[in-house]
């Protein structure tokens, strides 16, 4: 399991005093103004930043960091990642992973038959469709609900599926 979660993308910068448009990849992009760091993905080094203002703007968030207080001093971030430690994680309900947690999983069905490994998640309006590659190359979409995700096993790296009647016609 990853040690650090992601919690945004720096796309840009904003205005000229130091802040970044960032494009939140949590659920939650609330959840930035109990923040009180982050750590950036620099590509070499992790490294912490101190939040010392959030604002919202359309779906963006707008960070300001402690010590940058420029344009010049903060662009070279542009493109980078913003990560939390798992300690600082939103806290999951029952039935909720984390998205990097899920992929990589062999997925088996309630026969006993290996199905494949979960190599994405799509996330709907409705509900997460997990994509399954089979052995042979092809993709499966399984509909991430009670009846048809029947277990994820995270520590046995599994999930056991109820294959529903038409997903494998292809």
């Amino acid at each position: 399991m990853e040690d650090t979660l992601r919690v945004g993308v720096i796309t840009s910068t904003h205005g000229v005093r130091g802040e970044v448009k960032v494009f939140p990849t949590t659920d939650d992009a609330a959840r930035f103004k109990k923040l009180k760091e982050v750590l950036l993905d620099t590509g070499k080094e992790l490294k912490t930043m101190e939040i010392a203002q959030v604002k919202f703007f359309k779906n963006m968030v707008i960070l300001k960091f402690k010590g940058y207080d420029t344009i010049n001093d903060i662009e070279i971030y542009k493109g980078k990642d913003l990560l939390v430690t798992r300690d600082k994680a939103v806290k999951l309900g029952p039935d909720e992973n984390f998205i990097v947690d899920l992929i990589g999983l062999c997925v088996e069905t309630d026969e006993g038959e290996r199905l494949g490994t979960l190599t994405d998640v799509i996330q709907t309006g409705a509900n997460d469709v997990y994509e399954v590659t089979m052995e042979n190359g092809k993709k499966v979409l399984l509909p991430a609900i009670k009846q048809c995700i029947l277990n994820v096993d995270l520590e046995k790296g599994k999930v056991l599926a109820h294959v529903l009647e038409g997903l494998l016609d292809l």
